[in-house]
């Protein structure tokens, strides 16, 4: 048994509880901070979701989480519906957790749960040019969609990111097969 594989037995995946919200703000703030090296530094300083939206994505979506053995969480991912696939909206694992392998389970957790209800696919948006963005995901076996492949969803999320100041030239959208 390698080493990697004995550090990441240490957590396991599970879909979060309300009381659990605020910690989960706290893992997205964290997560963060490791924008300060990147050219997108101001993001380190974004308020990130509000309690009233992951309320909402507790309830029209879903928020799964990494937890450590005393069951705190230390990553989530919320995901929902887009086109027809389940789109991650966002994945965060505190960098005091990081690299254990947490974001890669998070993920095939929900590619499991989206098989189960008949999603053919994953799909999110990124930035091209950051390291834990688009290159982990091609890792993990998304593809990069081109421009005429994004469905009205993932073109409304591709708006809303522009409005929102992001370089929207240097994102991408993915979609990774579930089966």
């Amino acid at each position: 048994m390698d080493a990697h594989f004995q550090r990441t037995t240490h957590y396991s995946i599970r879909l979060a509880r309300r009381d659990e919200l605020r910690k989960i703000q706290v893992i997205e703030k964290a997560a963060a901070q490791l924008f300060r090296t990147t050219s997108y530094a101001d993001l380190a300083d974004d308020d990130g979701m509000s309690l009233a939206d992951l309320e909402q994505w507790l309830t029209d979506g879903k928020i799964w989480v990494a937890v450590d053995q005393a069951d705190e969480p230390v990553g989530f991912v919320v995901a929902h519906a887009i086109d027809g696939t389940v789109y991650l909206h966002e994945l965060d694992i505190d960098p005091q957790h990081g690299r254990q392998g947490l974001g890669a389970r998070l993920i095939d957790a929900v590619a499991i749960w989206a098989q189960e209800r008949g999603y053919p696919a994953l799909t999110l948006s990124t930035f091209a040019d950051v390291a834990w963005n688009a290159p982990y995901y091609a890792r993990l076996g998304f593809r990069v969609l081109e421009v005429d492949e994004l469905g009205p969803g993932l073109r409304t999320v591709r708006d809303e990111e522009a409005a929102s100041g992001l370089a929207i030239e240097k994102r991408v959208c993915m979609l990774r097969p579930v089966g």
